[in-house]
Order: structure tokens, then sequence, then C-alpha cells
């Protein structure tokens, strides 16, 4: 299934140094127009974790592996319309696009992650992420631990301090 991912998804991996691991889990990402807007916007404001991510974006690199989409339909263009009265405009349009394109949405954002349930769209955060990277033998315990920690350090909220308390809890 494809997924869909906002900024605070790409924003924790990328702190950390480790993009790589959406690519290593998905193969690839879509992001709408309004996020890539935010990261760009984020880099600018003095976020340098995003200094080269055109280079993993397509068209930019053809090698990307980030994919960028738009809201397309009248549907999506409706229901981005609606989303926007509770959440960002990167969380309005990836819902919307996964919404109407069947796709799954990542995102650590609690209002947003609300609003998936609300509508039935399949959506996974940071810890979901990490934990099915373990669970499919793609990082250790130990690994997926110690990306967090440093995700941890960059700022990043988590309810667990380890990915074991989440697979073997």
């Amino acid at each position: 299934m494809p997924v869909i991912a906002n900024t605070t998804i790409i924003s924790n991996f990328a702190a950390v140094r480790q993009l790589d691991l959406l690519r290593i889990r998905f193969g690839q990402v879509f992001l709408s127009d309004h996020v890539f807007e935010e990261i760009q916007t984020g880099f600018v404001q003095g976020y340098t974790f995003y200094e080269h991510f055109q280079d993993i974006v397509a068209p930019f690199s053809p090698t990307g592996w980030f994919y960028l989409t738009a809201l397309q339909t009248p549907e999506e263009l409706r229901r981005y319309s609606e989303l926007l009265a509770g959440l960002h405009s990167g969380e309005a349009s990836s819902l919307a696009i996964a919404l109407y394109r069947q796709w799954a949405f990542l995102s650590d954002d609690k209002a947003a992650r609300k609003r998936s349930a609300t509508l039935k769209v399949s959506f996974s955060g940071t810890l979901g992420v990490l934990s099915s990277l373990v669970k499919r033998g793609q990082l250790s315990f130990q690994e997926a631990d110690n990306v967090l920690g440093r995700m941890i350090a960059c700022g990043y909220y988590s309810p667990v301090l380890s990915i074991q308390e989440i697979l073997k809890g």
C-alpha cells in the first residue's frame, strides 16, 4: 500500500540523519506539495537537517524516492478544505490524499491521527515505523532504540524509551 508522510515523520527521521529508514521500510514515500513547502520553510528557518532533502525527492533527483503529489480531484480539494478547520495544510492535504487514494498516512500529530481514525484511514507514526522495521528484521532492537534515543535527544516526545516496550509489552 502506498504511504504519504506528514512533516512530523520526515522531521523525526531527518533530525537524526535516518531518512533512509523510511526508504528501507516503504521503498517509496509520497509527500504532498504542502508538506514539501513546510520542509522548505523549515530549512529557511534554520532546520539544517533538511539541507539535502531535495536530493532524495523526485523529480528534483532522478534517484529520488520521495515523490511529490498534489491534491487532484474535487473530492480531495473539498476534504482538504474541511480538514483545515483543525489541521495544518500539510496534515490536511496528506490526509485528504490518503483518504481518496486509499493510501496509508504517516504522522505523529495527535489531531491528524485522530482524524485518520475517524475517517478510517490507515496510519502509523515514528514508533510504528521503527517497530515494523524490527519486526521485519530490518533493524535490531538495539539499532531501533539507538535511533529512538537520538530522536528523543533532538526533541521528539516518545511515550516509551525502548521499542521493546512496544513489541514485547
